[in-house]
């Protein structure tokens, strides 16, 4: 803004000696007013000006130019914008002198944050300057003025005006659009403003964070998940919750063991109980069973709530002798418990305490499982024991 600024000024005290239709008093002291400020002297500059008595209305409309321009460089913003308003109110200013004011007034007025204003006569600058000459910044500021009022569909159609210009840094407007694209809620569009953005600034994690929320929302889950997939190829330093989340997305494009790999690269993974038993059973999922049950282990230390989760299955696999005093660890599930030592007990042929198992199943809580235990074991043993008598 301040570079616009100083280029406008350079082509405000440039036109001075070369209006002809000022008056010669004028034109001396404008002269004058202008040596002035060059040498840094725009107090005394503003004070020549502001005694400058003029008759016409075109000399009056000239001093308020030139007065609004001094205003501006001397910190006096309002003063700037009234003396401005009265120089192209007056309308007596012509062609690149009329739209230079104008242009200089709207931004003075999206500078001090007077957005309805600044686009008032933004949009006067755009009917009176041919297209050939009109700067393309103006656009963005038109568009950055609408953004500031919440007018998301004016800010898109003036923003496109601006893209649709021959300009180098495309960045700042199409953040612009994104942040009128989201308010509108049109994902589908917000994300091709995105991948644009990323062709622009691949190292900036906030595009691919926000692509990939945006293709989740969506249901595209795939795309979501090779969004920020690529994004941790490419050296983007992730948070632990951008590494959480891409684990949840593994696991749940059916590739359980990247899953368990990305939980286990995240800070704390080898000590809190909670990733341990998510990647416990990403393992599990994988069928990768000496994984999930050294896991499933290191996670029952952290937290006995985990005891449970090891010798299902641990009796699942078949490992009957380890599953015992796990079991015996488990707190607060007696009716489950005693069923599967029921089971393992069976499956180690000790039959009796198997039916003792069945037995406590049923009286904590009774149950056709239990009883049919009972009746099962019950049975098993009395004929192992003719058999043996016989």
């Amino acid at each position: 803004m301040i570079k616009h600024f100083i280029l406008l000024v350079m082509l405000f005290v440039s036109t001075v000696a070369a209006s002809r239709d000022l008056s010669h008093y004028v034109a001396g002291r404008l002269q004058q007013a202008n040596q002035l400020a060059q040498d840094d002297n725009l107090k005394k500059a503003i004070d020549i000006l502001r005694k400058t008595e003029a008759s016409f209305d075109y000399d009056k409309a000239f001093i308020a130019r030139m007065l609004g321009v001094f205003y501006w460089q001397n910190g006096q913003t309002q003063q700037a914008i009234e003396q401005l308003k009265y120089a192209v109110s007056s309308e007596q200013l012509k062609d690149d002198q009329a739209w230079v004011s104008e242009r200089m007034l709207a931004d003075l007025y999206l500078n001090e944050r007077a957005f309805k204003q600044a686009l008032k006569h933004y949009y006067k600058l755009i009917k009176v300057v041919p297209l050939a000459q009109l700067k393309p910044d103006v656009w963005l500021r038109v568009a950055q003025s609408h953004y500031q009022l919440e007018q998301w569909e004016d800010v898109i159609v003036t923003i496109d005006r601006y893209l649709d210009t021959d300009i180098k840094d495309r960045r700042q407007a199409l953040t612009i659009k994104l942040g009128a694209q989201l308010a509108l809620k049109r994902s589908h569009d917000a994300i091709d403003t995105l991948a644009l953005l990323i062709e622009i600034e691949p190292d900036k994690l906030q595009w691919w964070r926000q692509l990939s929320v945006l293709q989740m929302q969506l249901g595209q889950q795939r795309q979501a998940l090779s969004t920020l997939s690529l994004a941790k190829l490419n050296g983007l330093p992730l948070s632990e919750s951008d590494r959480h989340l891409l684990a949840q997305m593994y696991a749940r494009q059916g590739i359980p063991e990247r899953a368990a790999i990305e939980i286990s690269q995240l800070e704390g993974a080898q000590t809190s109980s909670q990733l341990l038993a998510e990647q416990a059973s990403y393992w599990q999922t994988a069928k990768q069973w000496d994984l999930a049950i050294s896991v499933w282990n290191k996670a029952a230390q952290q937290d006995p709530k985990y005891n449970w989760n090891l010798a299902k299955l641990l009796v699942q696999q078949g490992l009957y002798d380890e599953s015992i005093p796990i079991l015996d660890r488990v707190k607060g599930r007696e009716m489950d418990v005693a069923l599967v030592k029921c089971l393992a007990f069976y499956k180690l042929n000790q039959l009796d305490n198997a039916l003792l198992e069945a037995k406590q199943a049923d009286q904590i809580e009774p149950s056709n499982q239990a009883k049919r235990w009972i009746t099962f074991l019950s049975e098993l043993i009395a004929s192992s024991r003719k058999t043996t008598a016989v």
